[in-house]
């Protein structure tokens, strides 16, 4: 190992450990109601690692995602931590801290690319220590900075997390390849030049072991999250600058075909991607928001980031998508100007300077799939997409904090005041970015310090706020609390069918039975396919005695739904009460055939067995909850034990 490679991972170590430092008070906060839900604390799917769970990841669109790799971590943590959120907040932890390794570590190789002669000798010169303070600013800033702690603090962003690992590693293997192809021409220089020969060596040069590395980094990125699918065009930018191996047609077609593979993957990621927000109507946004509005909303959020990594502060975990944007208001306009002033300046730079536009055309290229021009939710922006894009910008910064440190190393040039006070605005920035980091945690320390804070800083409101603490109201037992907070967020949107289906469900609790019905009917006006307002109505339609009702409802949410095995218990209770037995025992078998661990579907099966004079059969059932932890189940088994056959 050179003294180079010694000093590169060691400073990049240094950096991931102050870098996990910082995020140990996340350690200390809970799952949050947004996501974390569905994807951890209530996914029912995570808590087994067998093959029903691995075709579950590969071939179910949950969620309105298809990321397989990120349902395995979250299956993984399950195994090894079960619901305490500390394990998973340290796991996130960990990947980051790696991540950011990885970034120090890619912007050595970068500068190694870029400038191979220098890098031949085993020696540190000045100019070898500018550039690791390059790599080392850009590592921090990716490590410390507040505008990464959504992706952090919030277990949900996993795949946040794990896609960018693989990326990193990706493009990590891609540069060991193109050091190889430009290896072998080396010696196939050198070769000519001994023989004297005329005419150029053919251009056809491979290294599969990097490049088979680099496509198997970038499937297991894309089994992450599908926003890798950039990735090939990253790779072009990067074969253009800092690699130079494109500079002519020729070649970039030549680069072009090198990356078909990379291009097909990414192809059929995005039609996944399409086909499972399709699959929960995640895209519904583009149907009522025109494609020139998209636009100008993109450029506005793209010159956002910007300014959010220059100054992060106000920060916020939920950026609401605008109200009548117009081109003609001076905030978009002037953001499509300085998105097509910026752009045509790098344009005109690159004559002289590559770097610019090669760095602006990395932050537009990996934000292009979350930008917002095929919109997905109801956010304008969010802090989390900037995970690997800030790369681009940091890196400036980076090579910024390189170029001064040069107008003082030099001894006949050095200036002590100069010096020293590069080396307070770099400490300053360290500690302020670490507070800003620290205290933006504490945003995400539970669900309704998120969402109140959300609600304090949004003047004109956000719905999904006011609902998202609802819920939380409604497991403290704040129902009152809870249905205020509904309230508001149907006056704030009036189509939001969750929000009256989950008012319906306090009104439920409450015993209001007649004003859930009416708010379980709005919300499946709003959402035909919402199958959780047709399972909860049915349950609230038996509490009244309307069974045959209740029947309808739960047959209509299973229609939608077929394996939900919650909604064909309580639809084989129905057919029980209405005495129509085998269809209640059709609904209870199923269920156990798709849940051979649902304790309800034993229980509820044993009683109408026992109902029916089967009562061997019946014990089968109630020992069978028995075993699997049901206290009923153990206290009815012993009552028929010990009381004498009829």
């Amino acid at each position: 190992m050179t003294r180079i490679v010694k000093v590169t991972y060691s400073l990049a170590a240094a950096v991931a450990f102050l870098t996990f430092f910082n995020y140990l008070s996340s350690l200390q906060n809970e799952f949050v109601e947004w996501d974390d839900s569905r994807y951890v604390f209530e996914n029912p799917h995570i808590r087994s690692f067998d093959l029903t769970f691995l075709k579950w990841a590969f071939f179910d669109f949950y969620a309105a995602n298809w990321h397989p790799l990120t349902w395995i971590s979250h299956s993984l943590d399950y195994a090894l931590w079960g619901l305490n959120p500390l394990g998973h907040h340290l796991t996130n932890n960990i990947l980051h801290s790696v991540n950011t390794l990885l970034v120090v570590v890619l912007v050595v190789r970068l500068v190694e690319a870029s400038k191979p002669a220098i890098w031949k000798a085993d020696k540190l010169t000045s100019f070898h220590y500018s550039h690791f303070i390059a790599a080392g600013v850009t590592g921090l800033l990716f490590g410390i900075h507040p505008v990464h702690v959504e992706s952090v603090a919030w277990v949900a962003e996993r795949k946040d997390l794990l896609c960018a690992l693989f990326y990193l590693l990706s493009v990590l293997a891609y540069l060991r390849y193109a050091a190889a192809i430009l290896l072998q021409g080396a010696k196939d220089n050198v070769q000519r030049a001994e023989r004297k020969e005329q005419g150029a060596v053919s251009s056809v040069r491979y290294a599969p072991g990097p490049m088979l590395c680099a496509l198997c980094f970038f499937i297991l990125a894309l089994l992450s999250k599908p926003m890798a699918v950039s990735l090939p065009l990253v790779l072009l930018i990067l074969d253009w600058y800092p690699l130079n191996r494109v500079d002519s047609l020729k070649t970039f077609r030549a680069a072009f075909i090198e990356k078909l593979p990379f291009i097909f993957l990414s192809v059929i990621s995005s039609i996944l991607t399409i086909m499972a927000q399709n699959a929960e109507k995640a895209m519904q946004m583009m149907e009522f928001v025109q494609l020139q509005t998209r636009a100008i909303v993109a450029a506005r959020s793209l010159i956002a980031y910007l300014w959010k990594m220059a100054v992060p502060l106000d920060l916020l975990p939920y950026y609401p998508y605008p109200k009548d944007p117009s081109f003609f208001s001076f905030e978009y306009l002037s953001a499509v100007v300085l998105v097509a002033g910026v752009t045509a300046a790098c344009i005109i730079a690159a004559k002289k300077q590559k770097l610019w536009l090669s760095v602006w055309g990395y932050f537009v290229i990996t934000l292009l799939p979350v930008i917002g021009i095929v919109q997905v939710g109801g956010q304008s922006m969010a802090d989390r997409y900037t995970y690997l894009p800030s790369i681009g910008p940091f890196l400036l910064i980076g090579f910024a904090a390189a170029w001064i440190s040069t107008k003082w190393y030099e001894p006949k040039k050095r200036d002590k005041i100069v010096m020293l006070s590069s080396v307070a605005v770099a400490l300053f920035v360290v500690v302020s970015m670490s507070f800003l980091t620290v205290s933006q945690i504490g945003i995400w320390k539970n669900s309704i310090a998120l969402w109140s804070y959300v609600i304090e800083r949004q003047d004109a409101g956000v719905s999904i706020a006011y609902n998202n603490r609802g819920k939380v109201f409604i497991d403290k037992g704040r129902l009152d609390e809870a249905i205020a907070d509904f309230d508001k967020a149907i006056a704030l949107d009036q189509f939001y069918y969750r929000a009256y289906y989950n008012r319906g469900f306090v009104f439920d609790k409450m015993g209001r039975l007649d004003e859930a019905i009416a708010d379980f009917d709005k919300a499946i006006v709003l959402a035909p396919s919402f199958h959780e307002a047709y399972y909860n109505r049915g349950l609230t339609y038996n509490k009244t005695g309307l069974f045959d009702k209740a029947i309808e409802s739960l047959s209509k949410s299973l229609e939608i739904d077929p394996d939900d095995v919650d909604a064909l218990v309580s639809r084989g209770i129905s057919y029980a009460l209405i005495g129509r037995n085998d269809r209640a025992f059709e609904d209870f078998n199923k269920a156990i055939l798709l849940n051979r661990t649902y304790v309800l579907a034993y229980l509820n099966r044993g009683k109408l067995l026992l109902n029916t004079s089967k009562r061997e059969l019946a014990m089968l059932d109630f020992q069978e909850a028995c075993g699997l932890g049901s206290q009923e189940g153990c206290d009815r088994l012993q009552v028929l034990q010990l009381s004498p056959m009829n």
